[in-house]
């Protein structure tokens, strides 16, 4: 809010009774400037127009704040913000060119400032991370002008004299309350039972009828237990180094992405070319060590590789990312990119522990993977996708910040193999996977075939 050194002279200088006159007071009204911050307006259109490449998260962290073209003060912010959000939402490239481009087709470039205005909006930002802190001081300015517009109405209306109390008490309501509604950060209240039945009655029928199921974890038993995997909800995967909790992840990613899912697969620990390699290894039927060593492909095992290029991969909504860094804003960002290209089903991120967060220097490990499990619980339910985590056990078979990861997860699968520790175990070959916490079901331990040449888990019935 502008303070009284935003004021002509005359004003301050007015004696203390003319706050009493109603046309002194409206008259003071119109001289004061309305709130606003043109820096931070314009490192926010600098922000979108420069967050490309690594640096792209922040864009969409910019718009998430809510921040629409109105909330300008200054006019042509206006027009620049709406030319930058219609590229966005044709998936075009965002930078002044292409922005100066657009606005010239619609003859609005002048209206804007120019092309070199843009550019000065993008030389303007001192750092495109604060994207989303400079759109909320927007907003703020925002928020106030319409509370300051809004009270303007009602004073005008009062000292007019018009209608009755009535009116004016309608006139106050009317405006308050849509002030209210309007200010940033401020929910609508929840709905009621009673708004929810007819969706949950639909719901619960289409569950009954089998036509809403959750993917499949590509394990039989693992789905009749659990229900399989659905929107909004994580699943843990705790092994300790070797069992196998990757190999369960990915064919459980590989499962759901056959089967039409989207899915984005996070590797913190393999590269591209060992997933593709395991991915090649389960589905081809070629054993690991065939793919890994020099000359280990045999001339079928070669047309094995080409045809699983032309039925399997050319169509596989499957995107594996490997990010520069491990930090959970960059996994965040990348599934949201995901969102907006072509939805987002599955998320597998391999694995919990290695997953950083910011200042994690002043924390203890144990709230640092707290924070990340969390934030991984509320990306699944902002996203509506099925979150696999996998984690890892410490050498006596405990999950690590085992209380956090679990309270968040929906289901904890744990991977013990028999063969492990006893080679010649009449069990080997197989794995048992124990489900330690289920909110769709039963506790319960789900037996399957190990069969770590081909880098699979597979039901029991298929050995």
């Amino acid at each position: 809010m502008s303070s009284t050194r935003d004021l002509p002279a005359q004003s301050r200088s007015a004696p203390p009774d003319i706050a009493e006159h109603g046309s002194d007071t409206r008259s003071r009204d119109v001289l004061r400037t309305p709130p606003h911050n043109l820096e931070a307006e314009q490192a926010v259109l600098g922000t979108l127009m420069s967050s490309t490449g690594a640096a792209s998260r922040y864009f969409a962290e910019t718009l998430e704040t809510g921040i629409t073209a109105g909330e300008y003060y200054r006019p042509a912010h206006t027009t620049i913000h709406r030319a930058i959000c219609d590229l966005h939402q044709k998936a075009e490239p965002v930078d002044p060119v292409t922005v100066a481009a657009l606005l010239t087709e619609r003859g609005e470039l002048a209206k804007a400032g120019g092309a070199a205005y843009l550019h000065a909006c993008v030389e303007a930002v001192p750092t495109v991370a604060n994207g989303a802190h400079y759109a909320d001081i927007v907003r703020a300015k925002a928020y106030r002008r319409a509370a300051i517009e809004s009270a303007q109405k009602v004073l005008q209306y009062a000292y007019s004299e018009e209608g009755d109390e009535d009116d004016v008490r309608s006139l106050v309501e009317q405006e308050f309350t849509a002030i209210v509604a309007g200010m940033p950060g401020l929910h609508a209240a929840p709905p009621v039972v009673d708004d929810l039945y007819l969706d949950f009655v639909a719901e619960l029928e289409e569950i009954q009828d089998g036509r809403k199921i959750g993917l499949s974890y590509g394990i039989s038993d693992l789905d009749a237990v659990t229900c399989g995997m659905r929107p909004g909800n994580v699943t843990i995967i705790a092994a300790a180094s070797g069992v196998g909790k990757s190999t369960l992840a990915l064919n459980a990613a590989v499962t759901a992405a056959k089967a039409g899912a989207q899915v984005m697969f996070s590797s913190l620990e393999m590269s591209s070319t060992e997933l593709m390699q395991k991915i090649a290894a389960a589905e081809g039927r070629l054993p690991m060590h065939h793919l890994t060593q020099q000359g280990g492909l045999t001339t079928d095992d070669w047309k094995t590789v080409e045809r699983l290029g032309r039925e399997l991969f050319r169509t596989l909504p499957l995107r594996v990312y490997r990010p520069d860094s491990a930090a959970l804003r960059d996994i965040e960002s990348a599934a949201r990119a995901c969102v907006r290209a072509d939805g987002l089903d599955i998320l597998v991120v391999d694995y919990l522990q290695l997953v950083e967060i910011e200042h994690a220097r002043h924390i203890t490990r144990e709230q640092a993977v707290a924070a990340v499990s969390r934030g991984l619980k509320n990306l699944s339910v902002q996203l509506d996708c099925h979150v696999i985590a996998l984690s890892q056990l410490n050498e006596d078979g405990m999950m690590r910040e085992s209380r956090a990861i679990k309270n968040d997860a929906s289901v904890v699968i744990k991977i013990e193999r028999p063969d492990m520790d006893e080679p010649e175990s009449p069990r080997a070959g197989e794995v048992d996977l124990v489900i330690e916490k289920n909110r769709f079901g039963p506790r319960a331990t789900v037996s399957a075939a190990a069969q770590m040449h081909y880098s699979r888990f597979v039901d029991m019935a298929q050995t």
